[in-house]
């Protein structure tokens, strides 16, 4: 090794040290899961904009309901669903477990849950459209029901990938505790 303003050391020529720089991989994946699960996180507050936005106009009656249909009764409770998002963004900065873990339960009971109740609030009236054609509500021309399924899918995926990471940054998080612990 070589001092900052001296001579090298004899027989090497300093980079002989380079595989001391790498960084662990715990600490890579924490950065990369952190990205994804951004995101989700951001394409779910573009979901929870446009609910937002139907119930709004919807309540206000800015538009007629043969435009914009009123809201399921699935769609309010589903507000409460930034608040895990919101904690899984504070768990980032210092990679706070407790934040991430109640993340993680907060979205399957403010997230999944309203999503699978959707489904089945909405399964009549799918079944009504698709053998008799008749729709009673709709969203710009499309029946209602259609649209929101739609978005009954797309979030479940959203918030179904979110914990699919928020799990593996989990493990990554308790694997670097283990690593400082066994030091």
């Amino acid at each position: 090794m070589a001092s900052r303003g001296g001579p090298r050391a004899a027989g090497t020529d300093g980079s002989d040290f380079q595989h001391r720089e790498r960084v662990a991989s715990h600490y890579q994946m924490s950065v990369t899961l952190k990205s994804e699960i951004k995101k989700l996180i951001y394409t779910h507050v573009v979901i929870w904009l446009l609910l937002l936005a139907q119930m709004v106009v919807g309540h206000l009656k800015l538009l007629p309901h043969d435009r914009v249909a009123m809201p399921y009764q699935w769609e309010y409770p589903y507000l409460l669903s930034i608040l895990p998002s919101l904690l899984g963004l504070l768990s980032f900065p210092r990679n706070n477990i407790s934040y991430l873990v109640l993340s993680m339960i907060s979205t399957g009971l403010f997230s999944i849950a309203p999503l699978i109740y959707g489904a089945m609030e909405m399964f009549p009236m799918a079944q009504q459209l698709y053998r008799h054609g008749k729709a009673y509500r709709f969203i710009f021309g499309f029946s209602a029901v259609s649209v929101m399924y739609l978005v009954v899918v797309v979030a479940a995926q959203v918030h179904g990938w979110q914990l699919y990471y928020s799990k593996k940054l989990l493990d990554s998080w308790f694997t670097s505790t283990q690593e400082k612990k066994k030091k």
